[in-house]
């Protein structure tokens, strides 16, 4: 193995935390990836990483030469791309929910995937909000607010929400005319936020203003899929994107409210770590996918 290869080792080690699972995503037998570091550490002489039961770390040397390795492996992927007619290449992990994945990346997906035809995608999803260094993903897209300053992000669009409720809950508890008419016996489905750790209110735009409301809950849930099964159960109120909501009003699961009190739009955003410059096949997959999700709300 070259010495840069070696480098892209190590990189995926350090972000990995892990021999094996680097291995497995580079698809490299575990003993060429441990053979790769011994020979860095021995070239350069210094420990680079530090080994424990349940996890690999990098020392200060490894930390310092990890970050040199990104600039090197950024500025060759760049000249790579300069200097040839070769479309941006390799496999490129990215991390979304997978009711928004289904919504606006897949049906436009092979547009991507026909005028990129070297690049392969792993998509995986999930709610809770990871760390997409150390899991090994190369970007994310979020919706809602970003408070990870450790990120560069990228707005792709923003997604108009509505309040619902079920049939069977407005037939317990009535069908509120306006905001004040929520503290009347009115309860939510919690959605706990991985982001901060609690649940979060509803809100509302009434004059001008965003008027945040807490509600009693009896079931709390963490993922977008629980949240509106709760909502069709009957057990209170939600707030969730409009495009989740459409089919369960046509075909009345689902009933709209307060439609005169919008919530606010929540922002996408394609995310990437500060601390790496992106690859062209990742440059290509945000210019692509901030053209593609315009379009697909807007339709």
């Amino acid at each position: 193995m070259d010495r840069f290869d070696a480098m892209r080792v190590f990189v995926r080690i350090v972000e990995r935390r892990s021999f094996t699972r680097a291995a497995d995503d580079l698809n490299l037998p575990r003993a060429t990836v441990t053979d790769a570091v011994k020979a860095l550490e021995t070239r350069l002489g210094v420990r680079l990483l530090q080994r424990t039961t349940r996890q690999v770390t990098p020392t200060l040397e490894g930390e310092a030469f990890y970050a040199r390795c990104l600039h090197l492996i950024a500025d060759v992927e760049d000249a790579e791309s300069a200097f040839s007619d070769a479309n941006p290449r390799g496999p490129l992990r990215i991390e979304m929910h997978g009711a928004l994945a289904r919504r606006l990346l897949f049906p436009r997906l092979p547009e991507f995937l026909s005028k990129y035809p070297d690049i392969e995608l792993d998509v995986s999803e999930g709610d809770r909000y990871i760390d997409i260094v150390r899991e090994g993903v190369d970007c994310a897209v979020r919706v809602g607010e970003l408070r990870d300053s450790d990120l560069i992000a990228r707005r792709l669009t923003l997604l108009a929400e509505a309040t619902a409720a079920s049939p069977d809950y407005c037939a317990r508890h009535g069908m509120p005319a306006d905001l004040d008419a929520l503290q009347d016996g009115h309860l939510m489905v919690g959605f706990k936020s991985s982001a901060i750790g609690a649940l979060l209110p509803l809100e509302f735009r009434h004059e001008g203003r965003v008027r945040h409301v807490s509600l009693p809950t009896r079931v709390r849930v963490g993922g977008a899929d629980s949240y509106l099964g709760a909502a069709l159960a009957g057990f209170g109120i939600i707030q969730s994107p409009c495009y989740r909501l459409e089919s369960h009003f046509a075909a009345g699961r689902l009933l709209p409210l307060l439609e005169a009190f919008p919530p606010l739009p929540s922002p996408v955003n394609i995310v990437y770590p500060r601390t790496r410059l992106p690859s062209p096949r990742l440059r290509a997959f945000i210019d692509w996918a901030a053209d593609a999700f315009g379009e697909s709300t807007r339709d």
